[in-house]
């Protein structure tokens, strides 16, 4: 599978915002930029604070955002993906080493938002000893290229090309304003 490309650190506009707040259906919270983009235009993931605007703590740095990329992620994660996953950790040493620095390199970016001592050491989607949250994994890889989480790399390998049935932008243009 080809992934679309973005630019990090591209900043957020309120084009931007507007569109995530149709995919999600509610303001989205904490956002810092858009850190990657379908190939429809529309941003897909989203980097965060790791404290939301109202205090609570918010571990997740990266969060997906597009229905259709979150529809093909849940189905994987539906089809036992995540155990799999993880009985593999346990069982290959490179594999599970290779996650552990993803796990390190997570946190690394999240503490350049600055640092919360209610998360402190912990990353979010299971890492750095099992897979509790593809969407994570995938929003990592996405986010940062490839290389750095290996099983976020996987997760993208398994995803069908989400935005090909028809541009994302569609599912925001069909949504209820």
């Amino acid at each position: 599978m080809t992934t679309p490309q973005h630019e990090p650190g591209e900043p957020v506009d309120q084009a931007d915002l507007d569109a995530v707040e149709r995919q999600l259906g509610r303001i989205p919270r904490g956002v810092v930029e858009v850190s990657h983009r379908c190939p429809c235009g529309e941003p897909d993931v989203l980097r965060t604070l790791p404290r939301l605007p109202d205090g609570t703590p918010f571990p997740t740095s990266f969060y997906a955002t597009c229905p259709r990329l979150t529809g093909a992620i849940s189905t994987l994660e539906s089809q036992g993906v995540m155990r799999e996953m993880t009985d593999r950790l346990a069982e290959d040493e490179d594999l599970a080493a290779r996650y552990a620095a993803a796990h390190d390199d997570y946190l690394a970016r999240r503490e350049e938002l600055g640092q919360v001592e209610e998360i402190h050491g912990i990353s979010a989607g299971g890492m750095p000893n099992r897979v509790k949250c593809l969407h994570v994994l995938a929003a990592h890889s996405l986010s940062v290229g490839r290389g750095i989480n290996p099983l976020g790399d996987e997760t993208l390998d398994l995803l069908p090309d989400w935005w090909e049935t028809s541009p994302c932008s569609e599912l925001a243009e069909d949504s209820p304003q």
